[in-house]
């Protein structure tokens, strides 16, 4: 049986005990629905090859080498990733477009006894309903945007937030950077799809009748772009703004970015395109710290000749309502979780 989704919550929403993507691994890596396993019935060589078997010799050959490829490849699943699997199992499989790899390996399932079905449309159908809902639909949800200078901690303020069952909206998490000049983060940021699909996830998943704390952030985080309609909603949030020393916000960018500043060669290559910006005495000045290794009168430097002068220029463009201001007088674990507390009294009133 081919089942139809007609909204992205009711794809989420499916009772099934797991999601199979059939695709190439490439397919897989680049985007894939949450929570699916790779289970490829055609590898990335496997499946070039018979696509250029379909374009210059014939449909046919094509088919037939497929179709072998195809059974050869999933008969091993069957054999290996699925053989723990009891008669009740019941998978959703999907290809690029609920045609032959999803049909055939769904059929072969199903002769064995277990209850699997195709998604309709298959990957194609999935990127139109995360497309419909993060660049059509209006954002449901009602935004709380946690504003403030760099170095004041946000992202580990969502944090302590989660654990005190407040709902967030983890965009640097998503998006694996920490949204900043030097936020790179281990094993780089997924693409652009998987991003959106990460995040349609989250936003599926949260109560749009509570209010949803999001670190504010530009339009973009790190190369990644935030779909309009969140970024309209994110603009047009009411802040509540963190304040901070210039002493606290150094010390925690100290902890909080020492992959960076350890690593002199990446912290110059990342650093070096902003003497345009900020003129070459300045960043010379930096430059000097880095050799010095002295990370602690360096950050005190980013933050006052770079990070605090970009956002007081954005912030003077922004117009939303700051509806509470907290000051943090130290970013420890103490400090943050007295944060918390205060922004969840702030939104127990709203």
């Amino acid at each position: 049986m081919v089942l139809k989704f007609d909204s992205l919550p009711d794809l989420y929403a499916h009772e099934f005990d797991t999601v199979i993507d059939v695709r190439s691994p490439a397919e897989y890596a680049e985007d894939h629905l949450p929570g699916a396993i790779s289970l490829p019935v055609l590898d990335n060589e496997e499946r070039a090859r018979v696509g250029t078997i379909y374009v210059q010799e014939s449909p046919f050959l094509a088919r037939k080498l497929g179709a072998a490829l195809v059974f050869r490849n999933a008969a091993n699943h069957i054999e290996n990733s699925l053989s723990h699997h009891e008669g009740g199992w019941r998978p959703l499989v999907y290809c690029w477009r609920g045609g032959q790899r999803s049909g055939s390996f769904t059929w072969m399932l199903q002769q064995i006894g277990w209850r699997a079905e195709v998604v309709e449309g298959g990957y194609r159908t999935y990127r139109r309903l995360v497309n419909r809902y993060l660049y059509d639909d209006p954002l449901l949800h009602r935004l709380i945007a946690l504003d403030g200078y760099t170095g004041t901690a946000k992202t580990e303020i969502l944090t302590h937030l989660k654990e005190r069952s407040v709902q967030v909206l983890d965009l640097e998490g998503l998006a694996n950077h920490r949204g900043s000049l030097l936020g790179e983060m281990p094993g780089g940021q997924p693409s652009q799809k998987a991003f959106e699909s990460a995040l349609a996830a989250a936003l599926c998943h949260l109560d749009t009748a509570r209010p949803v704390v999001v670190e504010a952030e530009s339009s973009k985080i790190g190369s990644l772009i935030l779909p309009p309609s969140l970024w309209t909603a994110l603009r047009q949030a009411p802040r509540i703004q963190i304040n901070a020393s210039i002493q606290a916000r150094s010390a925690y960018l100290v902890s909080a970015y020492d992959d960076v500043l350890s690593d002199q060669v990446r912290l110059r290559d990342r650093l070096s395109p902003l003497r345009f910006h900020r003129g070459h005495e300045v960043v010379d000045g930096w430059m000097t710290l880095i050799d010095a290794g002295d990370k602690r009168a360096l950050t005190q430097a980013l933050i006052e000749q770079h990070y605090d002068p970009a956002y007081a220029k954005a912030n003077r463009a922004r117009k939303a309502k700051i509806i509470a201001s907290i000051e943090v007088p130290t970013l420890d674990a103490p400090g943050l979780s007295a944060a918390a507390s205060q922004i969840e009294a702030v939104l127990d009133q709203l």
